[in-house]
This record gives C-alpha cells, structure tokens and sequence, in this order.
C-alpha cells in the first residue's frame, strides 16, 4: 500500500509539474509567420507577416508593432506588408496583438535589421603631437574651446582635469573617490557630465570651477563607458552594441540604437565624440574608430588608427586606444590612450 501511495504521489507531482512547465504555450496558440524570412533584413525590405493557429480559433483582427510603434492592422488574418525604412538597426521584437473570440494575445518573434551599405574605410596622417600625461587612464576627451578636458580611470587613480592640449599641462584638477572608476565625459550648457563605470553613477559639475553640482543614476544601460553630445541628445555607450539617447534636462534614457555594419554587430564601444553630425567611438580593443548614424546605428565608415599606438613611448602599461577630441577643424581628431605620453592630431583621409 504504501509503495502504491508513492507512485501515485510521484505520478501527481510530476503531472502538476508538466503543466506548470509552460503555461504560455497552453494560452495563446497564435505565432508569427513570415512569408520566405531571412536570417537579416536591410532597411529597404518589407516583411509580409502573418498569424499562424494552433487551434481552429477565428481572428478577428490583428495589430503590429516593432519596438512598440505601431506598423499594421490587419482585419481578419490577412497577410500584413511591414516596411522596414527608417528602421533602428539591430535584434528587433516584431509584436503582433491577436484579436480573437473577444480575448487577446500577444506573440513575438525576433528579426535582425543590418545596414545597408558597406562602411567607407578611412586611414590617417599624423600633422602634430603634443604631450600627454603618461599616468591618465584616458576615459573621456572633450575640447571647449582651445582647453582640453579630460576623464580618466582605475580606481584609486580617477580624475577630471582640465589641461593645456599643447603642453600637456593638468591646468586643474578633482580626484573622485577611490570607489569609484571614471568614464567618459561631454560638456554641454556649462555642465560636464562624467560616467563611472560599474556604480550606475553618472556626475554633474560646473565647467568652470570643477565643483560638484549634482549626480545622476543609469537605467536600462548596463553600465558607463562613453558619452557626446548635439544640441538636443546627450548619448551614452555602456560596453554593449547599443549607444542610449538621454534627456539632456533629467539625464533620462529615451531609447537606443544598436551598432551595427552590412553584415554584422559592433559588439563594444568605448569612447564617443559627436563629429560633423555623426557619433564617432573607439572600438574597444581595436585600433579603430567607428562613425555612426545616430539616427538608426549604421557603421558608415571605419578609421584604421593602426600604427598609432607604436608612436608612443612603450611601457609595460601602455594600454588600448581610447580618446577622441574634436576642435571644429574639418577632417581634424585629436586622439590618444591609455597611458599614452603623447596626444596625437591627425588628418582622416579616405582609402
């Protein structure tokens, strides 16, 4: 008796489990189907969508949506053209809500959007150098004016200084406690804005004194690795494929785009600097500077900075590319690294 109490327990248990395991697939018995789907898609396609049952269910209507902006409604179930122009780039959620039997349901299925277009391969000319402070853990680099400002790394070792570009020069300077590993930096209206890296803390200072006005926190963004700006968006990397759009008044994440080329992801970006209308980033670990469509995340073209690491003078800490600097001077970048001794201006010049 006892053994067959046991078995009918277990027997139970794993019934109740089985049932549990996926409730989802027992609600709704709607999916996305697309007709002759691809592994990506490219800003000129257009999908034609459609809802497949598992059941005999009737379909009254159903509306859809990539990142929830509505694209279609199609009454009954009648197969939905969605065009994909002016489309972020990147893994998007196609959203379909399934109006039937007075219940709704919602399905989802992924697709990936590339670029359109191969990115331009650009190289460079070195026209002068300057000094550089060996000891900066370059984060950040931003001119305002001819004063170069600077963001810089490590716990223990993190600052934000102004400096003489020409001389090398730390004119001024604000350690931030050793907790903390400083990020990147952007100036906007009289107001540096700087990121730490893995504390969801982002600082707010005065420009011209260096004082400590305010904080901010992080969202969705996962951490703090770059920023710039235009006149109306502050943008942030966070050691994704994705730069995030914030409120330059409440510093609040508005959205994303996702980097991506023709046919793959930029997986990390480091650095930013806003340049002529597009973002230009430092590749992590590369010596590679990315100019991207700030509207969708296109990779439009690519500066092949290599051999410019050897320029420096080689220690045992000389670490990765990562500072650019613009100064209004057409095709003009002021770049550095990581414990580089030198900051280098260059020509961008196309291959």
């Amino acid at each position: 008796m006892k053994i067959s109490k046991l078995f009918v327990a277990i027997l139970l248990a794993c019934f109740i489990t089985s049932c549990g395991n996926n409730p989802e697939a027992e609600k709704n018995p709607f999916s996305i189907q697309i007709k002759e789907a691809k592994k990506a898609y490219k800003p000129s396609d257009n999908l034609i969508a459609s809802i497949t049952s598992k059941s005999a269910a009737e379909i009254d209507s159903v509306v859809y949506s990539l990142r929830n902006e509505k694209v279609g409604v199609s009454e009954k179930n009648r197969e939905q053209t969605i065009s994909l122009k002016n489309r972020k780039l990147g893994k998007q959620q196609l959203q379909a809500i399934v109006h039937s039997d007075g219940d709704s349901f919602t399905v989802n299925k992924e697709i990936l959007i590339l670029s359109e277009t191969k990115p331009e391969l650009y190289t460079y000319k070195v026209l002068e150098t300057y000094p550089h402070d060996s000891n900066a853990f370059t984060q950040g680099l931003e001119f305002e004016g001819d004063t170069l400002y600077e963001s810089t790394g490590k716990r223990g070792e993190s600052t934000l200084r102004k400096t003489n570009y020409k001389t090398g020069e730390v004119l001024q300077q604000v350690n931030l406690d050793n907790k903390y590993f400083g990020e990147g930096l952007t100036i906007k209206n009289d107001k540096i804005y700087q990121l730490t890296w893995q504390a969801n803390t982002g600082f707010i200072y005065d420009k011209n004194t260096l004082e400590r006005t305010g904080s901010f926190v992080y969202n969705h963004s996962k951490e703090g690795w770059g920023l710039c700006h235009n006149d109306s968006t502050i943008f942030k990397s966070d050691g994704t494929e994705k730069i995030w759009m914030l409120n330059p008044e409440n510093l609040s994440e508005q959205g994303h785009i996702e980097l991506y080329t023709h046919s793959s992801r930029i997986p990390k970006v480091n650095e930013l600097e806003w340049v002529e209308g597009k973002i230009y980033a430092n590749v992590w670990e590369r010596s590679s500077i990315a100019i991207v469509n700030p509207e969708n995340g296109a990779i439009e073209g690519v500066i092949d900075l290599s051999g410019l690491k050897e320029k420096v003078t080689q220690t045992p800490q000389v670490n990765v590319l990562n500072g650019i600097a613009y100064k209004g001077e057409k095709d003009i970048l002021y770049v550095t690294g990581k414990y580089w001794d030198k900051l280098f201006k260059i020509q961008i010049i196309k291959k």
